[in-house]
């Protein structure tokens, strides 16, 4: 049993987003909520938004209510996104390109119990 959760055109380089998803990536979902809660930087809100609407996609696709401590993050990856391309005026008539990245952040959870059982 698994679910995912998607978010797209985040405003946050990828490199930034994966600092914090490779502190939480193989945790149980309380420990990873946890974490990121005491966490200052910017993408940890982003990334644990995800991570709640993964557990409740969860909930919704079976029916039934799942403790936070069984609940594992399978999987969870930073794509890059499309990338807004700016220019900033410089001297004596050019101009330097700005590039503000986006990512694309991809959330699955799992039931740990039952991977034990399969293995």
């Amino acid at each position: 049993m698994e679910a995912r959760a998607v978010r797209k055109h985040i405003r946050c380089s990828p490199m930034k987003m994966r600092r914090v998803i490779n502190l939480v990536r193989g945790r149980n979902v309380a420990e990873a909520m946890a974490i990121l809660n005491y966490m200052p930087q910017r993408p940890t809100k982003f990334v644990s938004k995800t991570l709640r609407s993964a557990v409740f996609n969860l909930m919704d696709k079976h029916d039934e209510r799942f403790d936070d401590g069984e609940l594992v993050i399978k999987e969870i990856r930073a794509d890059e996104g499309p990338v807004f391309k700016r220019y900033q005026p410089r001297a004596r008539g050019r101009a330097a390109p700005i590039r503000k990245r986006t990512t694309h952040l991809t959330v699955i959870v799992g039931v740990a119990a039952l991977e034990e059982a399969e293995a």
